[in-house]
């Protein structure tokens, strides 16, 4: 795909692009010719076609509007040039607007480079493409004539687009079609039907091709200044692993691989025998968001360390027994048991009580 381009060239400049070397040449409505940085579908462009009149050996410079209108378009009709601004190489002998123009109307459009977006998600980012060396792109095209509901005819042409080549296959699916040198040029603008021509239609893929991205403003039609080819830096954001996710904050990778490896030695080695039978950490557990660290150089307690401190510190079952049937006090044959008075039953306000009870208020009554 092609729908931008930069034309700033002298008319002069054009026919030596073209390789014309010595053919004639003459201008029809290059009065019309304005250059542009930003040139859009319905823009005027200078075009190279075939003279018919001089015997097919010379050349017009004629300035066309890009976009296609074709001949059979009714008068009425507005045109809309952005309807047929490119024709996809692998169709224009099958498509009816375009088959009958491959026999005799086809023309060579010349620009100092073109624009290509990179579509992320919902943003696009223009590219500005063109030769590392400067010298013009030549590219493929077709053109017709139309004739408006006022008498007046148009001249207009679309680009011819093949598959992109492999070192652009990263930016847009499309290119233009690309006639690197003064074969493809004549093969494309002199050669007849049997010369089979569709061997230019191909990818262009010379390592001549430079590209930087460029300022979004362009995007715009009537943005037409030199900021529109100007290099700009794209801001790149880091892209992290998930484990930085959960890694700690307010330290730095060494401080945090420091601290977090001594807090660990210590929890290991304040372990009960039963925590320390656990299988090693391993490299992933450094970033784990389980593991504590302090934030600061300041002292604080760690949480890991004084848990396993109580837990070393408990009793086990067995030890728990012993102690339990060191402190219960031996009962003899003769000694029975001693029970809570407040647990057994009638002997709540017994004669020998001196605090009196809920029934002997009652039974003063």
């Amino acid at each position: 795909m092609c729908g931008r381009a930069r034309c700033t060239l002298r008319a002069d400049d054009i026919p030596r692009a073209c390789r014309l070397n010595g053919r004639s040449l003459r201008s029809v409505d290059m009065d019309r010719y304005r250059p542009s940085y930003n040139v859009a579908p319905g823009r005027d462009m200078p075009v190279v076609r075939r003279d018919d009149g001089s015997g097919g050996d010379g050349a017009v410079l004629h300035c066309m509007k890009w976009g296609l209108i074709p001949s059979f378009t009714k008068k009425s009709e507005k045109p809309d040039h952005y309807k047929m601004f490119n024709a996809r190489s692998e169709s224009i002998c099958e498509k009816a607007s375009f088959r009958r123009l491959v026999p005799n109307s086809r023309c060579l459009v010349v620009v100092e480079g073109f624009y290509e977006w990179k579509k992320d998600g919902s943003k696009k980012q223009p590219y500005y493409i063109h030769y590392k060396d400067g010298r013009s792109l030549v590219f493929a095209a077709l053109y017709d004539s139309w004739k408006n509901s006022e008498g007046e005819i148009l001249y207009t042409f679309t680009i011819v687009t093949t598959s992109s080549s492999s070192t652009l296959e990263w930016l847009h699916e499309r290119m233009p079609v690309i006639l690197g040198d003064k074969e493809s040029t004549d093969t494309w603008l002199f050669g007849s039907t049997s010369s089979k021509f569709e061997t230019v239609l191909k990818p262009y893929e010379e390592t001549d091709l430079v590209w930087y991205p460029v300022t979004p403003a362009m995007g715009k039609p009537s943005f037409d200044e030199p900021e529109c080819i100007k290099e700009i830096k794209l801001k790149m954001e880091e892209t992290k692993p998930i484990s930085k996710f959960f890694s700690k904050k307010g330290l730095n990778s060494g401080q945090g691989s420091s601290l977090g490896s001594s807090d660990k030695e210590v929890v290991k080695t304040n372990q009960p025998k039963s925590l320390k039978e656990e299988p090693p950490e391993t490299e992933d557990s450094v970033d784990h968001p389980s593991v504590v660290d302090k934030p600061n150089n300041e002292s604080k307690p760690n949480v890991s360390t004084h848990c396993c401190e109580g837990v070393a510190n408990l009793p086990i079952k067995r030890d728990y027994e012993d102690i339990s049937a060191d402190t219960k006090p031996s009962i003899g044959k003769g000694d029975k048991p001693r029970t809570s008075p407040l647990r057994k039953k009638g002997n709540l306000g017994a004669a020998g009580d001196k605090q009196p009870t809920l029934f002997s208020y009652f039974g003063k009554k």
